[in-house]
């Protein structure tokens, strides 16, 4: 599976990303800061774009490979088991480092639940959200990856994750849909 956070300028710098990946990629869960109202467009766009589909989330939604889940403005973004695989729940909770969808819930809830079995990127972005889940992931296992302060239209997010040590590759935005589109076979979607 692949999570992903992003906020400013995240936008293209998803596109670029979900663009590269081909139609079988892993299932994909995808916190962008972005108001209520304008995840499910861009969704939308995306998804006429890639050749994966891309969905604003619903609750209950099933983590699949060929499919990416945004999480809506205004909601948190959870991932839990459910059986022999894996779905999101959308809650309303309270905002985690001043935001809904917040980047830390998604990747907390990774690590939890997923563990060493999560690529987790992280874009460009203001501030620290994400940083402190993308350590937690590290933690478990996980590869992590952080976009470079070159590509990045703003380098904040994935400098703070780097800061935590939590970060086991930093890529240029345009080398990681290559790294990304691969797949363990010994993990059970």
């Amino acid at each position: 599976m692949i999570a992903i956070g992003a906020s400013t300028g995240g936008t293209e710098a998803l596109y670029e990303v979900l663009t590269g990946l081909s139609a079988d990629a892993p299932g994909i869960v995808i916190v962008q800061h972005m108001p209520s109202g304008f995840t499910k467009s861009f969704a939308e766009r995306l998804n006429q774009n890639c050749r994966i589909q891309v969905h604003e989330a619903q609750d209950g939604d099933r983590i699949l490979p060929g499919r990416a889940l945004l999480a809506p403005g205004g909601f948190h973004m959870e991932v839990v088991r459910f059986g022999a695989s894996y779905e999101v729940r959308i809650t309303d909770s309270p905002p985690v480092n001043r935001f809904r969808p917040s980047v830390d819930v998604l990747f907390n809830f990774c690590a939890k639940h997923i563990g060493k079995h999560v690529v987790c990127v992280i874009l460009t972005g203001m501030g620290s959200d994400g940083a402190n889940g993308m350590k937690t992931l590290f933690d478990h296992g996980a590869m992590t990856i952080a976009q470079d302060a070159a590509t990045c239209v703003v380098f904040g997010m994935p400098k703070e994750a780097i800061a935590t040590g939590g970060v086991k590759q930093i890529l240029p935005l345009e080398e990681i849909s290559a790294s990304l589109d691969t797949r363990d076979d010994s993990f059970d979607f």
